[in-house]
Parts: structure tokens; sequence; C-alpha cells
């Protein structure tokens, strides 16, 4: 998005200057009303058709609404009438990237280096491009490129975190994750944050981050922070969390909004691994850390099979996400190969409703309650002999349980603490890695396990994962 200006008129005649449409649609997109926005801008470039602001803008709100290649011929015009335009060149590279166009995204950086060779955000860009395409050598030079011209630039920081973590150079990836933007929580919480200072005796808030899995995976670090101090710990959490982590013994309080924390310091849960001194040789790996009450497990594994094996599958993660396309399947359809196994029970752990195509065909055990929050889904998995997942929170649950799990993983911006190629996890002893080797290609995933499941069930119906 370009501002020009700061006018804001939401009153315009047709007569007047485009400007004044431009400022108009600059308004409506600040508050997300793409539709107007898209009119004015229209209106703006029926009076001035060489306006490549005006077609940038344009751009990225018809991105914003999905319609990705009229974005694209809008950002093309902006960039022919104004190939110095930098928003342009940004906003083109990144649609064409999510678009799978590497080559023509790379091109496009590449011409605006002509202009813009001294711009971070250019180089930064061009560093996300490297990584997606696992050139990470090339990333990390662009990404230090552009934190050489601006050390303060935080986008090149903290796409840098990512980076180091993968390649498990943790010491300098957490100090880069610092650069992360904090959840709104962190601004109203009337306590100093804690940077490593004692705490036995004193009261310290932790506040989520990140996405569910997130928190169930770095929740561990409060067992670490209680068996160096007699601290008493708070946390805000998301609501699907909140009941499963008031079972946890190592919590004292579980709390909707920090403004409600009572305590000495607040820390950003993201920041305890560097704060713990976590490096890939050290990583507090120690499972179970979650469990659920025994009355809690009794009442969903009484609606389990109780005769073979059951495992339980997830196929799609959250839609917003921003690599959701490529850690997703395209529908439950893709487990056929699991469905004849003699003696497996395949159990919808999926949290959405199984009605997709494909679900009924694989025959998938269906639980008769929906599960309302992660509490629930961890009952479940405690009663299950496997989880077979993407890479979203219940994967994280299920390794947090210390259950064996199965982790379906793209080739395509793979996440950082998987690493990248082992077939292990250091953060949790009974997953085991699944990967693509070529992407969308999720056959070779499928053959492999249904190859390894049915080893694993054939000796006399028994069943052990663990070598």
């Amino acid at each position: 998005m370009i501002d020009s200006n700061d006018q804001t008129s939401t009153d315009i005649k047709p007569e007047v200057e485009p400007e004044a449409w431009f400022s108009q649609a600059l308004a409506y997109m600040r508050i997300e009303q793409w539709a107007e926005a898209e009119k004015a801008l229209r209106q703006a470039l029926q009076l001035a058709p060489d306006y490549a602001e005006a077609h940038c803008n344009l751009g990225y709100v018809l991105e914003q609404c999905g319609h990705w290649d009229a974005a694209e011929d809008a950002y093309r015009s902006s960039f022919q009438h104004a190939p110095a335009l930098l928003n342009a060149a940004l906003n083109l590279g990144v649609l064409l990237q999510r678009m799978s166009r590497f080559d023509e995204a790379e091109s496009i950086y590449q011409q605006a280096m002509r202009h813009h060779s001294e711009q971070p955000a250019l180089w930064t860009n061009l560093g996300i491009l490297y990584t997606a395409l696992q050139r990470e050598h090339e990333a990390e030079r662009a990404h230090r490129h552009a934190l050489n011209m601006a050390p303060d630039y935080r986008k090149a920081r903290f796409n840098l975190s990512y980076l180091l973590l993968r390649q498990g150079r943790f010491e300098e990836g957490w100090r880069c994750l610092e650069a992360r933007t904090l959840t709104p929580h962190a601004s109203i919480v009337n306590a100093p944050r804690w940077n490593g200072e004692p705490l036995s005796g004193k009261t310290l808030l932790i506040i989520c981050e990140g996405g569910h899995g997130d928190a169930i995976q770095f929740c561990r670090y409060a067992l670490m922070l209680q068996q160096q101090w007699s601290v008493r710990l708070q946390i805000v959490c998301p609501l699907a969390l909140q009941r499963l982590f008031s079972m946890q013994p190592m919590f004292d309080e579980i709390l909707t909004n920090a403004g409600q924390a009572q305590c000495d310091y607040w820390c950003p849960l993201l920041s305890l691994p560097g704060l713990m001194e976590t490096r890939i040789d050290n990583i507090p790996a120690q499972t179970p850390y979650l469990s659920v009450s025994s009355e809690h497990q009794q009442e969903w594994q009484a609606l389990l099979p109780a005769e073979g094996v059951n495992v339980g599958l997830v196929w799609k993660g959250n839609p917003k996400f921003e690599n959701d396309v490529d850690r997703s399947l395209p529908s439950a359809g893709c487990f056929m190969l699991l469905r004849n196994i003699p003696g497996v029970n395949l159990i919808r752990l999926q949290q959405e409703p199984a009605s997709e195509v494909g679900a009924a065909a694989v025959g998938l055990h269906d639980l008769p309650e929906a599960m309302v929050d992660f509490a629930d889904m961890a009952a479940v998995i405690s009663g299950l002999d496997l989880v077979i997942s993407v890479d979203t929170a219940a994967a994280h649950l299920a390794g947090a349980m210390g259950k064996p799990c199965w982790l379906m993983l793209p080739t395509y911006m793979t996440d950082w603490r998987w690493m990248t190629v082992r077939d292990d996890s250091p953060w949790y002893p009974s997953m085991r890695l699944f990967r693509q080797t070529e992407r969308g290609m999720w056959l070779d995933v499928m053959n492999d396990m249904a190859h390894t499941l049915q080893a694993a069930t054939a000796v006399g119906g028994m069943f052990s994962l663990r070598e």
C-alpha cells in the first residue's frame, strides 16, 4: 500500500483531481473496506491512466480480495508506468512467489535492484524468496546485506532468525527472533519485562504468542523455570488452551487478559528459549510435559474402539496460516492407503466435521461429540496408539504428551522447528517426520507411512513404533 499524502476525505465529486480519489481510497484501505477502495482507485485511474501509485494500490486491494490475476495486471501496470516505484516491485514479487512463479519473482527483484539496490526491504524480500527455495546461503547473504544497510530493520532480523533456527544456530537465532512483533497483551502489563533475573519467591507472567502449536511447544519452559527457581507462574493463553493449561501443575493461574495480572515480571513465551540459553544439544525434550485428568481421559476413551490399533488423523491446519495450502492435505481421502491395514482403526482427530469429500470413503471412526478445545483433544490422544498429522497444533500436542506421532511435512516453506533433513525431532522424542520430496506430492509420503504402519502391526497384532 502506498501512502502518498494524509488526505482522508470521503466526499469526492467526479470532477476533482485524481489525487483526491487516491486519498479517499487510502482511507478505505486503512479500514479494510476493499470494495469502496477499489471504486475510488478506478475513479483516479479513469482521470489519470498513468497514475502508477494508484495502479499499485489497486493491485494491493485486488490481492486482498483474492483476485490474484487482476492484482498482477495492476502491479505490472504500475511497474510499467514507474519502473523505479519500489512498492510495485515488492508487491509484485510477493504475489508472484505466492503463485509459485519463483523465477519471475526473482527477475522482478533483480530489475528493481537497478533503482533501489540501497533499499533493505528489497534485499529482505529477496532473502525470503531464497529461503522458500532452500537457497539458504543466498538468503542469509541477502538478509545480512539488508541489516548492514539498516541495523535496526526488524523485518530482516526476524526473517534471518527463522533461517538460523532452521539450521540449529540457536544462539544467534533466538537473539534475532526478538525482532518479532509482540502480542498486544505485552503493552498492558504493569510490571517490568523479565530478562533473566533470579525469580525465587517471585511471580512471573508468561504471555503466549504465535499459534496454538507455539504455545504447546514452548510451555515446556515453565517446568524449567520451576526447576531452577521457586517461582509462581501465571500464563495468558488462547481460549482453546485454557482448560488444558489449567490441568497442568506448573501453572498457578490461567489468565485471559494480561491486564489482570499481579506479577513481579512478565515474559513473552518465545523469548524463554533464548533466556534459558537453549542450544541444539540441550533442548528440554523430556516428555510428557502435558497431560489431562484421568476422569477426562476415561470420558473420551470410552468413545474409542476397544480393540485394534487406534490411529488419530489430522489433515488440515488453520486456513489463515500463510503456508496452509502446502502444509495441509487436499482432503481426508489422501489417507485411503491406510484404510485396509488389518487391525487399524482410523480415528478422526481433525476438529472440524469430517463431512468433506473423501472422509467417508476412508472409513474414519467419527467421534459422536465435537471436541471443543485442546483439553478434549488431549483426552482423545491419550487413548490413541498413534497420531498422524500435518504440521499443526495436534502434532505438537501429541509430542508434548509423549504419544507416538508421525508428522507429514511439505517440501516448500517447511517450518524452521523441523529443520531440514532430519526424520526425527530434537523437540519431541516420540515424533517421526515424513517429508515430501516434491512440492504438492503427498503420495510418496502416504506410501511410506502405509508400509511402516503395516509393518508395525504385522507381528501378531502387536504395535510398536519405538525402535
